[in-house]
């Protein structure tokens, strides 16, 4: 049996309703995927239900949407928005903004769940930044 499940977009807010079945392991919905997470289309089997080829569980750790473009047979675009949302950025006649965003899924390695974790790439913003602006000191007191 399925239900219906509802996400919101992270960029503009739009809602998507997706008909899923009882057991849910969600994480996250992210504007980015997450390291080391493979993505199904909603169009694809992404349950780990039997559902993929010849009755298989399948190999998706989440799902891929696209805001307001992604179809699929049990997908609605609500047409509402997230309290919080910017709906200014969908354009006009659209169902949504256009961005990706991922719908991620509890994943587990041994036994144990695997945290996403922090990036592996660090970025390092001016390491020899002056200690103050640059410019003049303030008012001259030669007039």
């Amino acid at each position: 049996m399925s239900y219906p499940v509802t996400y919101y977009c992270p960029a503009c807010g739009t809602l998507v309703e997706l008909q899923r079945e009882g057991y849910l392991a969600d994480k996250a919905v992210t504007p980015y995927p997450l390291e080391g997470w493979s993505y199904a289309d909603p169009d694809e089997p992404f349950e780990a239900d039997g559902s993929g080829t010849d009755g298989e569980d399948v190999d998706a750790d989440g799902v891929r949407f696209v805001c307001g473009e992604s179809e699929a047979g049990g997908l609605r675009w609500t047409g509402e928005h997230a309290p919080d949302g910017d709906p200014s950025l969908v354009p006009e006649g659209a169902d949504g903004c256009g961005e990706p965003f991922y719908l991620s899924f509890v994943r587990y390695e041994d036994g144990q769940e695997v945290d996403p974790g922090d990036p592996t790439e660090f970025v390092e913003v001016a390491s020899d930044r002056p200690s103050g602006p640059r410019g003049p000191s303030g008012p001259g007191l030669g007039f």
